[in-house]
């Protein structure tokens, strides 16, 4: 890729980052999105993302390049791999050759699994908002013609990329989970005063159907919620939609004999 477009499509990237403070979010496809702008800034096979939670995956995003791939190794990871790594220690898995690693016995599973894929190397970054890990970035690498005993110069560029893609992902997440939590919070409240309006309108309508006072009136609505078992919110709609399933509770009150 063109230094100039790697330039442009990696902005690209971080402001889709960056955009996740909408109700219609979807963090499968966003996962997916960033782990296909990985696949073609770093010229990868496949990419793939592991969210993780108190130690258990929660969900993964794979990039539509060799899906079947990408999801097989970041499964085959439970018992060990560059994911789980990286997210263990907060830092980055640098490009790791799949052979070496698998004469090593380092992740027997996942490397052998690999080598079916012809996957040369793997490396992965984590994703960590203020010190938190969220889980980890996984990129595939394809095994190259003339594979080199040594570490190409551009691995480190390449691991730096992969990094400012997963911090600017973790970015994202942790705000839209603000975004998200702020929503919840706001809906809750609202509902809440609505709430406070009809109970406040059945008072009133209580007390002028039943000719009492606006006390004597929430009284006998609480005691017709609590008697019948039903929230105090729903048996004031009742008041209010002049429901006859509560007719009794709107008669006037008898006056002394």
């Amino acid at each position: 890729m063109h230094h100039s477009s790697r330039e442009v499509q990696l902005g690209a990237a971080l402001v889709e980052a960056a955009d996740t403070l909408f109700e219609a979010f979807d963090t499968a496809a966003y996962l997916r999105r960033l782990s296909d702008h990985c696949v073609a800034l770093l010229d990868a096979s496949a990419a793939g993302i592991m969210l993780i939670e108190g130690g258990e995956t929660v969900s993964f995003g794979v990039s539509s390049r060799q899906q079947e791939l990408a999801l097989d190794l970041l499964e085959v990871q439970h018992h060990g791999g560059p994911c789980l790594e990286s997210y263990g220690s907060g830092e980055p898995v640098p490009p790791v050759a799949i052979r070496a690693a698998h004469a090593s016995s380092r992740w027997p599973d996942f490397t052998e699994r690999a080598l079916r894929y012809d996957i040369g190397s793997t490396f992965a970054v984590p994703l960590r908002r203020n010190g938190t890990p969220l889980g980890a970035l996984n990129v595939f690498v394809p095994e190259p013609p003339h594979p080199s005993p040594s570490p190409s110069p551009a691995d480190g560029t390449t691991l730096l990329l992969a990094q400012t893609l997963a911090d600017a992902a973790a970015l994202g997440l942790a705000n839209h989970r603000v975004f998200t939590r702020y929503r919840t919070l706001t809906g809750q409240l609202q509902e809440a005063l609505s709430s406070r309006v009809r109970i406040e309108q059945a008072k009133g309508m209580l007390a002028e159907r039943r000719r009492t006072g606006m006390d004597e009136a929430f009284i006998a609505l609480r005691q017709y919620a609590r008697s019948h078992r039903l929230p105090l919110d729903e048996v004031a709609t009742a008041v209010i939609t002049d429901s006859q399933d509560i007719a009794e509770l709107g008669r006037e009150r008898p006056g002394p004999a």
